[in-house]
């Protein structure tokens, strides 16, 4: 949505009367939603395709089956991020009969219509939705939401496929490629990754995967990379192959965003997790071969005390200190330290952190992880080798690191950084409670990026600069561009780079999304992402001089996002 639209849909909702404005407006106490966070959380969710039955609600206007189909596929593309699959309430408010129905269809399609002050988007004033559209919507959320079908342990093993079964694989490395140097690219909207040589920066293969492929991970060994579609289909890649390709792979449900494999000492590859977004709920599988083992549900209580049906799994870790796996329930705040030693008699310690958990990264030393509570504006400390919580952190509004970034402030010491969705504001967080105890879990400095509608924050070990993406701000200046500090100089603020400019590609959205360094430290590689039919590229700059120094095109990049760079997904360098 362009910032226009944006301001178009406040002036409307202004002048509504008081009573509309509010009545379905986000939580008492919830941020109001960006025009940044409403694209990021607004997403197409594969749940839009599928069956659900209907439930004819005599209170209700009526429907026919055909229009519940349509609208229910609305809903699932731009609604069901923010108010949840079951219309229960997530980031936004509930959504259910017993709250609409009083309201009335003519009532909920002002409100659909020009939005909200409190954070609603104005779908039908900025063009989103046509009035009949929007009539359309104002009846379907009088209905009785269609709850998506679950996902057994049967249901998983029927979509399990050993492709090539352990016995058949290599014995030792077949290729001739620097694993470590190989990145795995997201294709979105393909339902592909690209496996890119980071050396030659040749692609090595194009290897199909499930939609949206959200994060790749590597197992402990290296060998085997994991990745995760939105439509929960994972994907197992063996990297020792002539050609890296798939050996195995299974659907988990029906939506989903996190996978991990097992990294504590004995355990290395012998297991892999996987979170979803529906069902909410985890499993646990054989590392080498994705079979099923363990499913456990996520359903119950929040850190409020409130009961939630739908808390869906964000962000999975692997701890170094103990054989566990720690798990991130976004609507319920908590996080679970999952003791994978005896799957038959699962050992879960529960947290309470802060709702609306999404995703984060490990300190420098790897004993603490750090996650986003976006919803919450809070960053939640985990001490994975005492389990227990270490801090509740303020930081700007929507954080969202990513991974984060570690670097040693020339102050303060260590610190792990996030940028935000929400605003501009960069937060450094002190990380170390030996040396610097005084600044430990503490937001020790804040420094202004480009703008808000940011989504990674990368650093390396070896580098002196701190990479800043903006890919949904509404400014094309600012989501084609890069900003990047100097570590030792904060205070002097940030250089732009002109990415998309430098990619030298056509038209299109071109936004930069997630720097990523190669093994060595010395480039960083940047995604320029247009549309399913438009151009993009991978631009790729060496990282002392900020200078440009390759472009990758092919016409099957087709819209490329995350990268993961095999040796720093391994060793959680970021």
């Amino acid at each position: 949505m362009t910032k226009s639209k944006w301001i178009t849909g406040v002036i409307f909702a202004a002048a509504m009367p008081l009573a509309v404005s509010t009545a379905l407006a986000q939580e008492p106490g919830k941020h109001p939603t960006t025009g940044a966070e409403m694209q990021y959380q607004a997403g197409s969710s594969p749940l839009a395709g599928v069956d659900m039955y209907q439930d004819i609600n005599p209170k209700a206007p009526p429907m026919s089956k055909p229009e519940f189909d349509a609208a229910r596929e609305i809903y699932f593309q731009r609604c069901a991020g923010c108010h949840g699959v079951l219309r229960k309430g997530a980031t936004g408010k509930p959504l259910t009969p017993d709250k609409t129905i009083p309201n009335g269809t003519e009532y909920l399609k002002v409100f659909i219509k020009y939005g909200s002050p409190a954070g609603m988007p104005n779908w039908g004033t900025s063009g989103e939705l046509t009035d009949a559209q929007v009539d359309l919507m104002a009846r379907y959320v009088q209905q009785t939401p269609p709850q998506p079908p679950e996902f057994s342990l049967k249901d998983m093993e029927a979509t399990w496929k050993e492709i090539i079964p352990v016995a058949k694989r290599p014995t030792k490395k077949m290729n001739n490629f620097n694993i470590a140097n190989i990145f795995s690219v997201t294709l979105r909207d393909s339902g592909e990754v690209a496996l890119i040589d980071g050396d030659s920066k040749k692609i090595l293969n194009i290897v199909k995967t499930g939609y949206a492929v959200h994060i790749s991970r590597t197992s402990a060994s290296g060998r085997y990379l994991f990745v995760i579609g939105r439509d929960a289909r994972i994907n197992l890649i063996d990297l020792w192959m002539e050609k890296p390709d798939n050996v195995a792979e299974i659907k988990v449900g029906l939506e989903a965003r996190s996978v991990e494999t097992s990294k504590f000492k004995g355990y290395e590859d012998k297991l892999a997790i996987a979170g979803t977004y529906w069902p909410p709920q985890f499993v646990i599988m054989d590392g080498d071969t994705l079979k099923p083992r363990k499913i456990v549900s996520t359903r119950g209580m929040t850190v409020n005390n409130e009961y939630h049906p739908e808390p869906r799994v964000a962000s999975i870790v692997a701890s170094h200190y103990h054989p566990e796996f720690v798990v991130n329930a976004k609507e319920t705040g908590k996080i679970m330290m999952v003791n994978y030693s005896d799957l038959n008699n699962l050992k879960i310690t529960t947290l309470d952190a802060a709702q609306f958990l999404h995703d984060g990264g490990m300190d420098s030393t790897g004993r603490y992880f750090l996650v986003a509570a976006n919803a919450s504006n809070k960053i939640a400390v985990v001490d994975t080798k005492e389990d227990k919580m270490a801090a509740l952190i303020d930081v700007g509004k929507i954080p969202h690191p990513g991974r984060g970034a570690n670097f040693v402030h020339p102050k303060f010491g260590p610190v792990w950084a996030t940028s935000h969705l929400g605003d501009e504001t960069i937060s450094l967080i002190g990380t170390d409670p030996v040396k610097h105890k005084a600044q430990a879990w503490k937001v020790v400095e804040t420094v202004k990026g480009q703008g808000g509608g940011s989504l990674f924050i990368k650093t390396n070990p070896k580098s002196k600069n701190l990479w800043v993406d903006t890919p949904l701000n509404p400014d094309a200046k600012i989501s084609q561009s890069i900003a990047v500090f100097d570590i030792n100089n904060l205070q002097k603020g940030f250089e732009v780079l002109p990415i998309a400019d430098w990619a030298g590609i056509g038209e299109g959205a071109k936004r930069i999304v997630q720097p990523e360094y190669n093994q060595a430290g010395d480039e960083v590689w940047f995604s320029v992402w247009s549309a399913k039919d438009k151009e993009s590229a991978i631009v790729i700059v060496d990282d002392k001089t900020r200078k440009l120094k390759a472009v990758i095109k092919d016409k099957r990049l087709i819209t490329p996002t995350g990268k993961f760079n095999v040796n720093n997904t391994q060793h959680d360098i970021y």
